[in-house]
């Protein structure tokens, strides 16, 4: 009998995640390792090799570590759970002229809730990943997800959208340590290749980080159906022709394949009427925005004028901002001008370390 309960243990077969496991295993709990497969790199049309977490090398780093440590591991097949899901709503959320965060959406929608299904039938009581977090319960019962202490590691923003239920039987073992310590640990436990390996950061269907070619495969036509585009500036005057709206992202300079005689970002996206809007630097400067799909953490709900460090991107320092409820989403004001607000991001806001909530944006 495990000294601190059974615990399924999601494994990629990288580093973070591997001493994750033995650590727990270390701890006294009962680890049962997990490995989910989410894509099938055949159906991708690229050449690439198969990276980051749905590749054989991984799944077997992940099955050696578990067998040698002495605890049972499996793989779980999801590909139709994350096809149905995370995919679809990456290309429907590009063809609405948004920008998507597709592990934001797997981790909300997917990941976890396919690792409660499998610790339910495997009597597991808690479930844990290799995340750069913290999870716990506040003194008004509700549990929180807090900032890892290695901030240049921390993934608080990408796990926003966890539910009380999710986060109630989650441990995130990571979130007290620093990178370079987990490295030291995994040689210290017998895998030194672990603490060399290369991380993946690339969307894992997308393996070669050319989103526009994986867009193109996926819907048929596309290019012929949105190529020809006009570029226009804020005034709407047309400043040329564009290969199609999806193919462009807010705060974009490079790949414009347009001469102006000075520097132009993308400011604005109008799928409607196949417009991309270019303009200056100081263009992308914006103090609103409107956030919806939220999802609240430490609270059950903001007052109006709620003070809060808002991120509207993973790399993001945060900006100091205002949430004032309005109808089922979040209006955010923020005092200062914060730059490249992109719809279909998620914007998360902190109270000090801890995730108040998230949701999606919407709109500036």
């Amino acid at each position: 009998m495990s000294r601190n309960g059974k615990i399924l243990v999601a494994m990629s077969g990288g580093i973070d995640s591997t001493v994750a496991a033995l650590m727990l295993h270390e701890q006294g709990y009962e680890v049962v390792g997990i490995t989910m497969k989410t894509w099938d790199y055949s159906t991708s049309s690229t050449s690439s090799k198969e990276t980051g977490c749905c590749n054989i090398d991984s799944f077997n780093d992940a099955r050696q570590a578990a067998v040698q440590h002495g605890f049972p591991h499996y793989i779980l097949d999801i590909r139709d759970e994350f096809g149905d899901f995370v995919v679809e709503n990456f290309v429907e959320e590009y063809l609405a002229g948004r920008t998507p965060n597709p592990c934001v959406m797997c981790n909300t929608h997917i990941k976890w809730r396919a690792l409660l299904k499998r610790a339910n039938a495997l009597d597991c009581e808690f479930i844990a990943t290799g995340h750069y977090a913290k999870v716990r319960q506040h003194t008004n019962g509700r549990y929180v997800i807090s900032k890892g202490l290695d901030e240049t590691k921390d993934q608080s923003y990408v796990l926003w959208g966890l539910d009380q239920e999710l986060l109630s039987r989650t441990l995130l073992p990571l979130g007290g340590f620093r990178k370079s310590a987990i490295r030291q640990m995994a040689v210290d436990y017998g895998y030194p290749e672990l603490a060399k390996k290369s991380e993946s950061y690339e969307i894992c269907f997308v393996p070669d980080n050319d989103y526009r070619g994986f867009l193109k495969r996926k819907v048929e036509g596309l290019e012929e159906r949105v190529n020809g585009g006009w570029f226009v500036d804020k005034t709407g005057k047309q400043l040329g022709r564009h290969k199609g709206y999806p193919f462009y992202t807010i705060g974009q300079r490079k790949g414009l394949d347009i001469a102006l005689g000075h520097p132009v970002y993308v400011t604005a996206i109008d799928p409607d009427t196949n417009v991309v809007v270019l303009g200056d630097e100081e263009d992308l400067n914006k103090t609103t925005m409107q956030v919806n799909k939220i999802n609240w953490l430490k609270y059950d709900g903001v007052a109006p004028g709620t003070e809060a460090i808002t991120k509207i991107r993973y790399k993001d320092a945060g900006a100091l901002s205002y949430l004032t409820p309005e109808g089922s989403g979040i209006q955010v004001t923020f005092p200062e001008m914060v730059k490249g607000i992109a719809p279909g991001q998620s914007a998360v806001f902190y109270d000090g370390d801890d995730v108040i909530g998230g949701g999606i944006i919407q709109r500036s």
